[in-house]
């Protein structure tokens, strides 16, 4: 295990417990599912940076 995740659940906790919700916790038995959502999100947040790069070049250079 990585300090990362274990970082990156806290905070995640906090700031749900600070915004009134429930602390989340991921099972052992969930953890592949909960990594392959994580990276899918990353792999669409770098889609739309590559998309809105694209079309702002695109902008700036017509």
């Amino acid at each position: 295990m990585d300090g990362n995740g274990r970082i990156c659940r806290f905070l995640m906790n906090a700031m749900l417990a600070s915004g009134g919700f429930s602390w989340t916790i991921i099972p052992v038995e969930r953890r592949k599912e909960y990594i392959e959502a994580l990276d899918a999100v990353e792999l669409l947040g770098k889609l739309i940076h590559q998309y809105f790069g694209v079309e702002l070049l695109c902008v700036f250079t017509s």
